[in-house]
């Protein structure tokens, strides 16, 4: 009969691409992974995995099995968790999804922290391109900048973050002057192609709430906000970035903001919670640790030493 720490056992196996790395998950030697194996087999009276190639390969047999090693890994894990959420334990693993640049500048460090605070939990940070592209129920917190995703999704924000339009101040001293929206038709202008977003259409609200919309032909564009950001500190023309981005440039006086009495719409830092992960210890532990170490916003310190341009 096989057990629960058979079927564990049996899904770190599959998990793997090799016995070796079952032994390094497992921290075992690949011939104590190889008896084991062989254990299992000889109890349940049937190969489970054919070991004949370079790759595991499940046979029928072993395919059953791990899909029963998959469900009750789950259910242990979940009852666990259970378990420890009514004591308010932080354990189990954490896995956070984010984007490149503002994850690695402003979540990894939190990630961390959380580790080193909640030795009973382990940690996954996931960097993406489009985070929020990414299965939500299938981590404990998705951090994305702009709107929400599906309607269905449990969102919360972490801190507000306006957009912003800036230059170079070599570009605007050697181009025409810029007074309103529609000035930046005649423009070179830079774009991020991150999404299935019309990002050639540029929305601004002026200082009497009158609104302008403006279409530009983008000279130069890229699906890597850092790219467009580097060519715009080189002068090639005028981009719309995040202020968490451009902050500290705009202090330092590297970027120039254009058009400063028109507004851009926000792109809020929020976080999407899947609607199990929502609810367990160590996702509440660790939003509080985010939320607090965007408060209040980093960027914003960088800014308040330079006067607005």
């Amino acid at each position: 009969m096989l057990t629960s720490d058979d079927l564990a056992f049996f899904s770190v196996v599959i998990g793997s691409k090799s016995l070796a790395e079952s032994a390094r998950k497992l921290n075992v030697t690949p011939p104590a992974v190889t008896q084991r194996l062989r254990a299992l087999e000889e109890k349940v009276g049937v190969r489970l995995i054919d070991r004949s190639g370079r790759r595991l390969l499940l046979t029928e047999e072993g395919s059953l099995v791990a899909s029963h090693s998959v469900i009750v890994s789950e259910v242990i894990d979940a009852l666990a968790e259970a378990i420890a959420d009514r004591r308010g334990a932080v354990r189990g693993h954490l896995r956070v999804a984010a984007p490149h640049g503002f994850g690695r500048l402003y979540v990894a460090p939190v990630v961390e922290a959380f580790a080193r605070e909640h030795r009973g939990a382990t940690a996954t940070l996931q960097l993406s391109d489009h985070p929020i592209a990414l299965l939500v129920e299938s981590y404990d917190v998705v951090v994305h900048i702009g709107g929400p995703g599906h309607l269905d999704q449990v969102v919360t924000t972490l801190a507000p973050n306006h957009r912003i339009l800036c230059a170079s101040p070599s570009y605007l001293a050697s181009a025409p002057p810029i007074t309103a929206p529609a000035d930046l038709a005649q423009h070179r202008c830079l774009a991020v192609r991150e999404n299935d977003e019309d990002v050639t259409l540029w929305r601004f609200k002026g200082p009497r709430t009158e609104t302008a919309t403006v279409r530009v032909n983008p000279v130069m564009s890229s699906n890597d906000g850092a790219v467009i950001r580097d060519w715009a500190l080189a002068s090639q023309g005028i981009m719309i970035r995040s202020e968490w981005n451009v902050a500290e440039d705009l202090a330092e006086g590297r970027l120039r903001q254009v058009l400063p009495n028109w507004e851009l719409p926000s792109a809020d830092i929020v976080a999407m919670l899947g609607s199990r992960h929502g609810r367990s210890a160590r996702t509440a532990a660790f939003l509080t640790m985010l939320r607090q170490s965007l408060k209040p916003q980093p960027w914003r310190a960088d800014r308040a030493a330079s006067p607005r341009q």
